[in-house]
């Protein structure tokens, strides 16, 4: 299995974007520095679900992370860079159909 991605919950295909949601939640669980719970939303896209993190404007910044793509073809689960959500769709899309 490729380095980026985790090997929970399994391939469930998603049919929606709550369905992506609900999957997501499974593995993804970012917090902020207090230890609450992060919002996550959910993007949908041609290919995919981005399930991304938002805190609140008192969090302190910090670099790294990531969002979370759920595939609509098979479920498979990858993780992508924490850039902006319409970046971080179109490196999903260039590193999945590299040559378009």
């Amino acid at each position: 299995m490729p380095e980026n991605e985790p090997s929970e919950p399994g391939n469930a295909v998603p049919t929606t974007a709550e369905e992506a949601l609900e999957i997501a939640r499974t593995c993804f669980k970012p917090r902020c520095h207090d230890g609450t719970p992060a919002s996550v939303h959910v993007e949908e896209f041609d290919i995919g679900y981005l399930i991304y993190a938002t805190f609140p404007p008192t969090e302190p910044r910090s670099f790294g992370g990531s969002h979370l793509v759920i595939s609509k073809t098979d479920g498979s689960l990858t993780y992508v860079p924490n850039f902006p959500p319409k970046s971080a769709i179109a490196l999903y899309r260039r590193d999945q159909h590299p040559n378009p």
